[in-house]
Parts: structure tokens; sequence; C-alpha cells
């Protein structure tokens, strides 16, 4: 419909225009007693013309083509769920270049469960930029047994497996079998309990130090954001220091965001892409972990960057945690990017990369704690 009014508004405008050069013409010839001569058309009609024809160009190359339905073509029914979400909330506009997924996704019996590839739809369309995601009507499925009471302790020996519906993730039914398999993402309660507490190298920040540096400039840390911080141990160790911090997490085929919770603590169910869901000003410690690297586009990172200043207190605090790029790009990319915030630089260790991709790409870790200024 809007496409349509468009091209047809387009259309009634060319026509306008050709009118007015005809008359102009014809002003022309009868203004002057000689036989008819070529005259020059003004530059700005000539500006009104090609802009006119550039942006029919555009519609039309735009227009869906026409195809002339037959007996056997059939128009793909739209989920009525979809039909009247979008007349109650805009859907975001990244949704619309992905129409098989959100119909898929929206494709259920109202009032009922959900669908069992309702989670794996959901994060598929979301790191496609779908989000936020629309609201359904319908019953996602929990768990058998859930906790019967709160942790005491962010780091049990053990995550109960009967907190996760384990359908939802093909290769392991299991925390034990995960811990086994992929040892260095966060399922093994016995490994995380020291991270975050030892220094090893100076890429190492413990949160003792964190807190004491914070202290010594008269500032405090009471709120916080962790980038990216998988099955939340960040978190789960702050916590123990009574500072409250939430964590964005992408499952990715492991159960990130159960674990979060089991832990009696907020998982953020958003991408990197998208707008820190909390207001200006408010945080006192921003955290990008691991998935912040030198993977992301340059542009995607700078705007992270500017959302993370926007949601810093003046005086809070910005940890690149192990942030991991070429070299050469530290120095002509990255830290000129960084550097564009005007923080002050807290902390700045560099160290090489030293499995066999740091290797190969003579990458380089950066762990870097930047303070906001005061004044911004």
């Amino acid at each position: 419909m809007g496409f349509s009014m468009g091209l047809n508004l387009v259309l009634l405008l060319a026509m306008v225009a050709t009118n007015i050069l005809s008359l102009y013409h014809l002003s022309s010839t009868l203004q002057s007693p000689k036989p008819p001569t070529q005259q020059p058309v003004p530059d700005h009609l000539l500006h009104q013309l090609n802009t006119i024809r550039a942006t029919i160009s555009h519609l039309t190359r735009h227009q869906p083509p026409s195809i002339t339905p037959s007996p056997t073509t059939t128009k793909p029914s739209i989920p009525q769920d979809l039909l009247l979400y979008s007349h109650l909330s805009p859907i975001a506009s990244s949704c619309h270049n992905h129409p098989d997924l959100l119909h898929k996704y929206m494709a259920y019996t109202p009032y009922s469960l959900c669908p069992l590839d309702s989670d794996l739809l959901a994060e598929s369309l979301i790191l496609h930029g779908c989000h936020p995601l629309p609201r359904r009507r319908c019953f996602s499925k929990t768990p058998p047994k859930p906790p019967s009471s709160l942790p005491r302790n962010p780091f049990p020996s053990s995550f109960l497996d009967s907190n996760v519906i384990w359908n939802k993730y093909p290769s392991c039914k299991s925390f034990s079998c995960l811990a086994k398999k992929s040892p260095g993402l966060g399922f093994d309660p016995n490994a995380e309990i020291s991270k975050f507490m030892t220094y090893k190298t100076e890429l190492d920040l413990p949160v003792p130090q964190l807190l004491q540096v914070a202290k010594s400039a008269n500032s405090v840390i009471r709120l916080g954001i962790d980038i990216g911080g998988a099955t939340g141990t960040f978190a789960a160790r702050m916590k123990q220091y009574n500072v409250t911090v939430v964590t964005t997490t992408m499952n990715f085929n492991v159960p990130n965001n159960e674990v979060v919770a089991m832990r009696g603590l907020v998982p953020l169910h958003v991408p990197l892409q998208q707008r820190l869901p909390v207001f200006d000003g408010v945080v006192d410690l921003v955290r990008c972990a691991h998935a912040v690297n030198r993977w992301i586009p340059l542009t995607m990172m700078e705007f992270l960057f500017y959302d993370v200043d926007r949601v810093l207190r003046g005086g809070g605090y910005l940890w690149l945690d192990h942030f991991f790029c070429k070299r050469m790009d530290l120095d002509k990319v990255f830290g000129p990017l960084i550097g564009k915030l005007g923080y002050k630089k807290v902390k700045w260790a560099v160290g090489n990369k030293t499995d066999s991709s740091g290797l190969k790409n003579e990458e380089v870790y950066l762990t870097a704690l930047l303070q906001k200024p005061v004044s911004k």
C-alpha cells in the first residue's frame, strides 16, 4: 500500500514537471516572432526532472516483481498472531529481512505450549538483528523441577541437570558432559571458583584489586553490566562483594542463560549489537568480556563503546578484559578508537596471545581499566 501510494505520487510529480517543461517551450515559441529555435532548458528544471526520474527508478527497482497468479501458485500465509501483534506494537525492521524465520517463529497455536524449537528460532532471529522479538501468546516450557530455594553460594559444587530442558541442546544432555567437552566455557564450578581472584600476569585484574582502585579514587562500585558474560562467573564473584552485576549473554547452543539464573543472578538475553537496556548514567562499571574482540565490525564496536559511555556515570569504569586483536591493529585502529572516549587510563596492559590462532595472526591481548571523567 505505502509503496503504491509513493510511486503514484512520484508519477504525478513527473507529469507535472513534464507539463511545466512543455509550457516553458510553448511560451518561448509564442514570445519569439522568429522561427522557433531550440531553447536551452534551465538548470533548475533539469534538476527537478532528473530527481524525479531517479526516484522512479529507485522505486521500480525495489518494487516486488509482479507474478501472474496461476492455479498452482499459492501466496505464503502470514501467521495471524504476527498480523495481530503488528497492529499493537512496531516490529524491528530487521525482522522483515528474514520473513521465513519470523513466520516460523510466530506460527504457533495461541494459548497452548510454544513449539519446542522456539528458543533456537528466537536466538537466530536476534543474531540477525530482529530484536526485540514480537511477543507471543503461548506457554513456555519450564524445567520439571525448579529450584526450591535461593542459592546461597554462586559457586556451587555442581549445577543441577534438572534445571535445564536439555532437548534444546543437541550436543550434551548434562553439565558434566558440557564441562568435559567445553572445559573453558564456564560449566565446571570447580574450575570457575578461582577466576577473577588470582593474579598471574599483567593481563589479570582480580576483583579485590579492582575494588581497591575504586576506593582509592573515592569512587564506589555498586552496579555493573557484564557484556558477553557467558555463565555469569564475574557477576557471581561480584555478588560476594555486595555488587549487583547483570550479565548479557547468548546461549549459542549451550545453557548460558539458565546457569546465570541458577546462580541467583540476572541474565539479559541480548546480542552485542543491541542497545543496553538500562537508563543513562546509572551504572558504575561495565566489563567487556571475551566476546568483545577484533571480530566485531569496527563501526559496530564504536557504537558499542559509546553506548557504554551512555550508561556509565561520571567516574565510572570501563574494563576491557582480555580484548584481543592483531598487534598492528591495536596501535593503528583500536587504540585510537578507545582513545576517542577521553577516559583516564587506570590500567593498560598488553601481552601476547599464545594459542595457535594468536601465534598465526600475531595477536595480542589488551586488558584496560578506563575511568570516565566526572565532567562528562
